[in-house]
């Protein structure tokens, strides 16, 4: 029996070099899809960045001067049989991601313009103009920081899907750290006195602030990028993040006669649920994986017991802010109880126990 082509030409680039399955089908696809069809989705991330181990034949074009490939395993401590294998669950690329962002940003400008149109700015109560803009304006940092924590995660993710789902997270942070931004810029032009430098005052010096900023300086030092999409989504986001948002803003608002910045803050939880989805998918795949899955999962548990320390600690120092709008509809220990029902549901999709975390 005569050698196969790869056989005799084990690293050639030349065409014909090597016959992959599915080449000589008629729909074009070279790649499993995750359902009956391939999605457009599919189509536009799922092998559009090389890999070896599929179809480049000739290894690795580029590599860094150390060695190193343009995308490599090991930039991850978490291992995967098929780091392909993964489909982002919003199914989001290029179009529709811009899209989307395009709909949320002219939906918050109609909700502005006609809330300042109204007169509403003017009838907010005085003492939670002061939480707007010392708290809002101190809570924008915070999603810029994981903005632009993720930013920088993305480059290391292994495929282009990974690659999309951890970059539109990190659109949507920054939007969202820009939206808040915005909406004070627009508010001082109705509200006379409103300071626009006190949220940054408040996120360097305020005590209130301290340990969250402590939070989101682990999660952007973390050299393990799935580490740092892991810490944000499954730890900060629903410890922290969507406890101030819907736990303490969206919950007081109408309170205090402010009808639009649940709004504004709105689509920042629509944001989470999207991201918070595509999360879920990737950390069951590697919890689920056949060769590595308890490896993996007692690498989760260690990020989840690190970051989850640092959350709960940011969280019990907001306490302070529930007491501060004159017209009291929430508490905190209610919010934070939903906060720790919260991660307890998402570890459980995971596949891992957050006791230890929320100290049940």
């Amino acid at each position: 029996m005569s050698a196969t082509q790869d056989e005799v030409h084990p690293k050639s680039g030349a065409a014909g070099a090597a016959i992959f399955a599915g080449s000589d089908s008629h729909r074009y696809n070279y790649y499993e899809p995750k359902g009956r069809k391939a999605t457009h989705y599919e189509d536009m991330t799922v092998d559009v960045q090389p890999d070896p181990k599929r179809y480049l034949l000739q290894d690795w074009i580029i590599s860094f001067a150390d060695g190193t490939p343009t995308y490599y395993e090991g930039w991850t401590k978490a291992k995967s049989s098929d780091w392909h294998k993964f489909r982002a669950v919003d199914q989001e690329w290029e179009r529709t991601h811009y899209q989307r962002q395009s709909t949320i940003v002219g939906m918050l400008n109609n909700v502005i313009e006609n809330g300042r149109r109204s007169g509403a700015p003017k009838r907010f109560d005085r003492a939670w103009v002061k939480v707007l803009q010392d708290h809002l304006g101190a809570y924008k940092h915070a999603e810029f920081g994981l903005g632009t924590s993720m930013m920088q995660a993305q480059r290391y993710g292994y495929t282009q899907m990974i690659n999309n789902a951890i970059l539109t997270n990190s659109s949507y942070k920054l939007r969202f750290a820009q939206d808040l931004t915005l909406y004070l810029s627009e508010l001082a032009l109705d509200i006379e006195g409103l300071d626009l430098d006190a949220g940054k005052q408040h996120w360097l010096e305020d005590p209130i602030w301290q340990d969250t900023r402590r939070a989101i300086e682990a999660i952007m030092g973390a050299s393990d990028y799935l580490e740092q999409y892991f810490a944000t989504n499954v730890i900060f986001e629903p410890l922290v993040g969507e406890l101030f948002r819907s736990g303490f803003v969206m919950q007081v608002a109408a309170a205090q006669n402010d009808f639009i910045t649940p709004s504004v803050v709105s689509a920042a939880e629509g944001d989470y649920e999207r991201n918070l989805a595509n999360t879920v998918e990737m950390f069951s795949i590697l919890v689920q994986d056949p060769a590595h899955g308890e490896q993996n999962r007692k690498l989760f548990v260690s990020w989840a017991e690190m970051h989850g320390k640092l959350a709960n600690a940011a969280a019990a120092n907001l306490q302070p802010i529930w007491s501060q709008p004159r017209v009291k509809v929430a508490q905190f220990t209610e919010a934070f109880d939903q906060a720790k029902n919260r991660l307890r549901a998402i570890s459980a999709e995971i596949g891992f126990d957050a006791r230890a975390i929320i100290g049940d």
